[in-house]
């Protein structure tokens, strides 16, 4: 039996489960829950596989490695899978007016110095029909091999699927790695691009918060150059930050509460842009732009117990035969907003090539 029968299995028995592929790797792993109940994370010393919500304030969910069977194998795909490449899904003239009130309000409050940028989204409704679980998951896996893909269900939660290119957060021992992710441009065959003022600014600032942020409870810290990666049809600009962990693990919680939300995902400062994206936005994110990943993981006979960390982005929720997308930019006060929604277009397409 393989994984994906695995999946099959657990998804008609509508018991808990999370399957997942790391970037850039060949394995496939996952966590099979016995039971239906709900577990939550407390002090994020637990171990197993953690979904957490944008809304710091809420609980993050938790299969426990404990609760659950582990299963790990070579990863290997049907060469026959074929994806749809920008496929004619088209929002409605409503939610694009919706988005450019929302930008422009935005823009507005930058204007007026209430916070520097801020990262609005929307949810988008794609009609679903004989949709195929399995064959879905296996696109996503097969276009997006430099993104952590995964499908996590729960049947008191839910059931999503996505392909994110960002690093919340890697941690082994006291060891830790971060990344800085911001700006977009649609790949165009080359990563060798010219980036605005609008980009850089947005990324400077994300890296300026997270260095800012954990100063006092790290050392050693590092900043990588930044680079344009490429994440499935779109590239942004990532720079890399590692250092220390003072304390070491028991400081976990005390890092996450200081890296998450980002101004990648929320805005800087974050206590006000926080409340303008919970009073703004006409729907609420739920996971999309929380973090998922390994929590406290011992690998095989590694004596250490690691956690790998992913932003929730690039992602959707199968609900009532429909597709939620779930999309976003950065604002800043050179922003415009016709491009602003040209670019969750151009994001919506990369779970939409998998549908």
């Amino acid at each position: 039996m393989t994984i994906f029968d695995r999946i099959a299995s657990q998804y008609k028995l509508q018991k808990p489960f999370v399957v997942y592929r790391k970037p850039n790797e060949n394995v496939i792993s996952g966590f099979f829950q016995k039971t239906k109940d709900v577990f939550f994370v407390d002090d994020f010393t637990e171990v197993g596989f953690v979904f957490s919500p944008f809304d710091n304030s809420e609980k993050a969910t938790l299969i426990p490695a404990k609760e659950s069977v582990y299963y790990q194998e070579a990863l290997i795909l049907e060469t026959s899978l074929s994806c749809a490449k920008n496929k004619a899904f088209i929002p409605d003239e409503s939610a694009k007016a919706y988005h450019l009130e929302l930008v422009n309000k935005a823009i507005e409050q930058i204007t007026k110095k209430q916070f520097q940028k801020v990262v609005v989204s929307r949810r988008e409704a794609v009609p679903l029909s004989n949709f195929a679980l399995l064959e879905s998951f296996k696109k996503l896996l097969q276009i997006y091999p430099n993104a952590f893909g995964y499908i996590w269900f729960h049947p008191e939660i839910g059931l999503w699927m996505g392909a994110t290119p960002e690093t919340l957060l890697s941690l082994s021992e006291d060891r830790f790695k971060t990344m800085s992710l911001a700006g977009t441009q649609v790949y165009n065959g080359s990563t060798v691009v010219s980036w605005q003022s609008k980009e850089l600014e947005e990324q400077a600032l994300v890296t300026r918060f997270i260095a800012s942020q954990i100063k006092e409870i790290a050392v050693h810290l590092k900043t990588s150059e930044k680079e344009t990666i490429k994440a499935g049809n779109l590239l942004h600009l990532k720079t890399q930050i590692s250092g220390k962990l003072l304390s070491g693990r028991s400081n976990l919680k005390i890092l996450l509460n200081a890296l998450h939300p980002t101004p990648a995902v929320c805005g800087f400062p974050r206590l006000q842009t926080k409340k303008f994206i919970l009073q703004n936005e006409n729907y609420q994110r739920t996971f999309y732009t929380g973090f998922l990943g390994e929590l406290n993981v011992r690998r095989g006979s590694i004596d250490s117990e690691d956690s790998s960390l992913f932003v929730n982005l690039r992602c959707m929720e199968i609900k009532n035969n429909k597709a939620l997308l779930y999309v976003g930019g950065g604002i800043t006060k050179d922003s415009d907003a016709e491009k602003e929604w040209d670019e969750t277009v151009s994001k919506s397409a990369v779970m939409k090539a998998i549908l």
